[in-house]
Parts: structure tokens; C-alpha cells; sequence
């Protein structure tokens, strides 16, 4: 029954955007019907997911397919249905925001197209992480990355959409052709290309390690981790905001729960591996929060907290690596636990921040920082969400991020402990520090990002005309801010299934695990507990004092470092707000500034235009491809106009080919 569930909610998702196409002539009601279709497969699927997991044994399904070495075979282990929770939560709440944000009454053909292609990419994300075949697995994969590149351009008219597209499509093949050989190997090392057969794979050997990198390079590159992160600014910011959350809040997961399948295959994985995790993780955290204090742009800012969320993430997988070296199980229950809540908790606050930000833009029109201001007076509800969003991005309890950050601390800390125990990698603890360092960071740049946006006065006539968002766009903020406010308060209500999934991925018997995760759960649920009254008690007092004030209250403008007229020039910018911590990474950055300075007594013009590339794609990949496209266009040249070269060329090649022959080479 199970398995059939997770069949109809991919029929379901996949199929939601056509149902809509006989309707199009009346295409409010087709767009209401293509929400309501994937809403329906969102929510079968969510019963499957939750029926796996409190199912004694994993539901499974083998069906034979004519595919070579392909069996539609799908399974729902603790680990797959977790992941396909927020795969299909997200989307489903991004169809209702599209309702109000990118109607098809308004965007005709454009949006019929976004909506097929947001169904067939839901699909295909909830077949990626039920699959329990190779072949399937990647057939998914692929209709997966097709997806997203229609997703990414559907205002192609812009040239830089179709940049953001290009870089997106060649980063996500290049990915794939490193799985396909990642898959060839461990067909060849299994004996079958059925996840049942690879499990239990010796972890020592060139082979293993082959296989660790190339899944650390293809679902690294999709996942976004530094520095394999650079298609994902681009592709973030120039897709409809409702795409960009469904993006960064699940699309990006399918690369983790990648990692996750394919270390889980081997029985005893080294030390290494999480040591390589562990380092890579921090890197990303740090640098992926510096680039976005750097941000001019909304969404860019926000896909760069995708580089710095996806860290945590990696890190968490570093410590249960390390635990399963270690034979360790409490500290594989807070890696794999933390790593796997922090994959739905992003979910949900991404998303959120996300819709939050498509909610501006819509009012406003610019995604550009810098041009907003006082936009709070206006859209009331849509900042208070959006602040919502931005402490649990933070880490600050009682929210959820705090919870997944927790198990992580915990974890980290814990490799101080049992300093007999081999191998003993004492740079762990570190991962602490480095989660302190990669919060404090966060929590300025969403106070440089709610300040700049929501509070002050408005820095031009497009923050004045702000108006708050329709209940189609603020409703599914809502469930999500109500999600992030329920995991933060609960922790220990989801424990449970992280346990099991942890079991799932590590082979490690689940009474191992329970102690753990109760003990671990008890604590979070109490530093929630206390914060949550603290924020109870700082709310009364506030209400307390607002009654006990004369009313009404006069209103001023913010107050201006004591200038008797004050304008909205003299506030603080996005960018002048962040400048002592960019700085602080310039040897990261390749700034690029612009400066027209004032000149005479009475200046009448002055600017300053200042932007950070990123180091990656714009300083290195770039300028890279750039250069050997034009090498590559200097040699091919004479051979376009001569007939004798290129023939003299094909009989050097035949001619080589039958030297090698007559030596003994093999023609294969």
C-alpha cells in the first residue's frame, strides 16, 4: 500500500501541470486545478512518508522494466522518507503562493510552462529519493536537472536569465556525467545496480575512494557546496521567486540525500571521509555567509545562505562519518540526526525567506536592497514572517533552526569526550566554534537584511508604493513560519524518526540509537523551553507597557543621529552596514567598485557603486572557459578553410590506428 501511495504521488505531481492545459482558456480555474492536482499528490505522498516511517520494516516495491540492468524498484527507509517530506511539503505551498505571484491569467503561455515543469521537477525529486535502483535513480536525476533548467529560464527574454540557465544546465551534466561513472563503479563492485545488492561494500581500497569523490563531485556540485557552488547565486536569482524556494529548500537536498545513500552503502567508512566532510562543511558555512553579507540582491543573499546551510549540513555528516569510524553510535545519531532535521528545517525557513522576499519584490518591484526601507508599515504581516524566518536561519531557539544547530554542537563537543577512543580526530571540537562563528555572522546579516528592507524610511518611490501581500502568497508563509515554530518547541517529537533513519544509514541496531537521541532530544526541547518563555515574558511586558501608555501615541520618523531634518540618504545601507565584516574577508573577494566623486563646492553628482563577483565563477571558471574557447576557436580555424588539412588529419589518425594494431593493442 505504501509503495503504491509514493506511485501515486509522483503520477500526481508530475502530471499536475498538464491538467491544467484543457482549461486554458479560462486559466484562473486551469491554475487553481494544477495547484489543487499537486496539493492532492503532496498529500498522498506525505501519508506514504509517514506510514514508512512508523512501518516495523521499510516498504519496498520491484517491478521489472525493460531498461538494461534497470528494475523499478522503490523503497522507503527512514532516511528516503524524511527526505520526501519537504521534497513535496515545499512545492505544494509554492503552487498556492503561484496563484497570487505569477498568475497565468496575466503571464499566458509563460506560466502554463512553469507549471508543467514545477510539477514534472516535484516528480522527479520524489522518485530521486525513493529510488532503489541505479538506472531509475538516474533517469529521475536527469528529468530532475531537465526540469530545473526550464524552471530557471522562464523569463528567458533576460540575457542574464539565460546566462544563470547555461551555467546551470553545464554544471548539472557535468555532475552527472561524474555519477554516471560513480554508479558504473559500484555496479561493478556490487555485482547489480540495485541499492539492496551494494550495501554492506568494503570501504578500503582505491575503488572505495574513487567512489567517495566522485559522489562528493557530482552531488556536491548539485548540493552547492563550495566550491562547487557557483551555478547556484545565478540560477537562484533569475528564476520566479516561488521556483527559487523550491530550489534552495528541496532541489538542493536530492545532492545530500545523494551522499547520504551512497556513504551508507559501505560498512566501515574511514575516518577521512568525515575528516574531507567535516573541513569541507566548514569552509562552505563560512564563506558562504561571508559572500552573502556582501549582497546587494535579495535573492542572492538568500542562495548564499544556501552555500552556508548546506555546510552545516556537510559538517553534521562529517561527525557521523566519524562516528561510524570511531564506533561511536551516540555521535552517529548527532551527526546523521543533525544533518538530516537540518534538511527540513532549511526547508521550511529557506522557503519561507524565500516567499518573504517574492512578497517584496511583487509590492515593490526591484530585488536590489539598497532601494527599499520602511517597507514594514506597509506589509505588516509579510515582515513579521519574514522575521520568523530570519531568527531560525540565525540558529536562535525556540526555532528549529536551533534544534538541527543543537545535535550538530552536541555532536561536535562530544569528540572532546572518550579521548581513548580510535581514531581520535581532536580538530572536531572545532566544528563548534566554527557553528558559533558562522551564527554570529548570520545573525548580522539578517539584521542588515530586515533593517535594511522593513525598518527606517523608504530610499525610493518603489519602498513608498509597498502594499501587503494577497492571503494566496501570505498563507503558505504561514504554514511554514507554523512549522518552524512547532519543530523549534518539539525537538524531541521528531527524534524518534531521525533514530531510525540514522539506523537505516549507518547498519547500526536501533536500540543503539534510542538512548542518544531521547537524551539529546531532552536537552533541546529544555533550551527551547526556556527561550520560549523568555520571548512569552519579553511579549507580555511589551503588552503590559503598551496598555499602560496614553493613547494614541505620536508617530515620528526614525530617529537620525540627532539631525534636525533627517532624509532616508542618511541611513544606513545594506552595504555600509556589512562593511566591516566584508572587509574582514577581502582576501576571499575580488571587490569591484565604481566611484563618480563629488567635485567643486556645491557638488551636484556623486556616486558610489560597489558589487562582490563571485570568486569562483566570475574570477575563475569564467575567464577559464573564456580563454580555452578561444584557443580552441585559433586552432579550429585553419582547418575550416582547408580541405587538405582536414583530410590530412583523418589519414594520420587511420594511420596511427593500424600502427597500434600491428604492435599488439587491442581494438577495445
Amino acid at each position: 500500500m505504501i509503495p503504491a501511495l509514493v506511485i501515486a504521488a509522483v503520477v500526481l505531481t508530475a502530471s499536475s501541470g498538464l491538467l491544467g492545459l484543457p482549461l486554458r482558456r479560462w486559466p484562473a480555474r486551469a491554475q487553481r486545478l494544477s495547484s489543487a492536482a499537486l496539493c492532492l499528490g503532496a498529500l498522498v505522498g506525505v501519508t506514504g512518508a509517514v506510514l514508512a516511517l512508523r512501518a516495523p520494516t521499510p516498504p519496498a516495491l520491484a517491478l521489472p522494466w525493460a531498461a538494461p540492468g534497470g528494475t523499478f524498484s522503490l523503497r522507503l527507509d527512514g532516511l528516503s522518507a524524511l527526505f520526501l517530506l519537504p521534497v513535496l511539503v515545499v512545492p505544494s505551498l509554492g503552487s498556492i503562493y503561484g496563484l497570487a505571484y505569477y498568475p497565468q491569467a496575466r503571464h499566458g503561455a509563460r506560466a502554463i510552462r512553469l507549471q508543467i515543469f514545477y510539477g514534472l521537477v516535484t516528480g522527479a525529486m520524489a522518485l530521486v529519493v525513493t529510488a532503489a535502483n541505479a538506472i531509475l535513480f538516474l533517469a529521475a536525476w536527469e528529468v530532475m536537472a531537465l526540469s530545473g533548467y526550464f524552471l530557471v529560464v522562464t523569463e528567458h527574454e533576460d540575457a542574464e536569465v539565460r546566462r544563470a540557465g547555461f551555467v546551470y544546465l553545464a554544471s548539472a551534466h557535468a555532475g552527472n556525467l561524474a555519477l554516471f561513472a560513480l554508479f558504473l563503479l559500484l555496479g561493478q563492485v556490487a555485482g547489480s545496480l540495485d541499492f539492496g545488492a551494494m550495501a554492506g561494500l568494503p570501504a578500503h581500497g582505491g575503488v572505495a575512494a574513487a567512489i567517495f569523490l566522485l559522489a562528493l563531485g557530482g552531488f556536491g556540485l548539485k548540493a552547492g557546496m563550495l566550491p562547487l557552488h557557483f551555478w547556484l547565486p545565478g540560477a537562484h536569482a533569475a528564476a520566479p521567486t516561488h521556483v527559487s524556494a523550491l530550489m534552495s529548500g528541496v532541489l538542493l537536498k536530492t545532492g545530500i540525500y545523494g551522499l547520504l545513500r551512497v556513504t551508507g552503502f559501505f560498512e566501515a567508512p574511514p575516518a577521512a571521509w568525515g575528516t574531507v566532510m567535516l573541513a569541507g562543511g566548514a569552509v562552505s558555512a563560512v564563506l558562504g555567509v561571508a559572500f552573502a553579507l556582501a549582497q546587494h540582491d535579495v535573492k542572492r543573499l538568500l542562495a548564499y545562505h544556501s552555500v552556508e546551510n548546506i555546510g552545516i549540513i556537510a559538517m553534521g555528516i562529517g561527525l557521523a562519518l566519524l562516528g561510524r569510524a570511531r564506533g561511536d553510535p551516540a555521535l552517529v545519531l548527532l551527526g546523521i540526526g543533525g544533518a538530516v532535521l537540518h534538511v527540513v528545517n532549511h526547508a521550511t525557513f529557506k522557503a519561507l525567506l524565500f516567499l518573504g522576499a517574492g512578497a517584496v519584490v511583487h509590492a515593490t518591484g526591484t530585488r536590489e536592497i539598497d532601494r527599499l526601507g520602511g517597507v514594514a508599515r506597509a506589509m505588516p504581516r509579510t515582515a513579521a514572517l519574514f522575521l520568523v524566518g530570519a531568527a531560525a536561519i540565525c540558529g536562535l531557539p525556540p526555532l528549529n533552526g536551533f534544534a538541527s544547530e543543537w545535535l550538530v554542537y552536541l555532536g561536535s563537543l562530544r569528540t572532546a569526550l572518550d579521548v581513548g577512543a580510535a581514531p581520535h580526530p581532536h580538530f572536531a571540537v572545532l566544528g563548534a566554534p566554527v557553528l558559533a562563528f558562522v551564527g554570529g555572522l548570520a545573525a548580522a546579516c539578517f539584521a542588515k537584511v530586515f533593517g535594511a528592507i522593513f525598518l527606517g524610511q523608504g530610499r525610493s518611490p518603489l519602498a513608498a508604493n509597498a502594499h501587503e501581500a494577497p492571503g494566496a502568497m501570505l498563507a503558505p508563509m504561514l504554514v511554514l513560519a507554523a512549522i518552524c515554530v512547532v519543530i523549534g518547541l518539539a525537538p524531541g517529537a521528531v527524534l524518534p524518526w531521525l533514530a531510525r533513519a540514522a539506523a537505516h544509514w549507518s547498519g547500526l541496531p536501533a536500540e543503539a540509537l534510542a538512548g542518544p537521541a531521547a537524551e539529546a532530544g531532552a536537552s533541546a526541547t529544555r533550551v527551547s523551553g526556556v527561550a520560549a518563555a523568555l520571548v512569552g515574558l519579553v511579549v507580555a511586558l511589551a503588552a503590559f507597557r503598551r496598555r499602560r501608555l496614553p493613547a494614541p501615541q505620536p508617530r515620528a520618523e526614525t530617529w537620525g543621529c540627532a539631525y534636525a531634518r533627517p532624509t532616508a540618504r542618511m541611513q544606513y545601507t545594506a552595504s555600509s552596514f556589512a562593511e566591516m565584516l566584508v572587509v574582514r574577508f577581502g582576501w576571499a573577494f575580488f571587490p569591484r567598485a565604481r566611484v563618480v566623486p563629488p567635485q567643486g563646492i556645491f557638488p551636484r553628482r556623486a556616486s558610489f557603486e560597489a558589487s562582490v563577483p563571485d570568486t569562483v565563477l566570475d574570477v575563475g571558471v569564467a575567464p577559464a572557459a573564456s580563454f580555452l574557447a578561444r584557443l580552441a576557436a585559433r586552432a579550429r580555424s585553419p582547418l575550416l578553410g582547408s580541405v587538405q588539412l582536414q583530410a590530412l588529419l583523418l589519414v594520420s589518425g587511420l594511420v596511427a590506428l593500424l600502427l597500434w594494431l600491428a604492435l599488439g593493442g587491442s581494438p577495445t
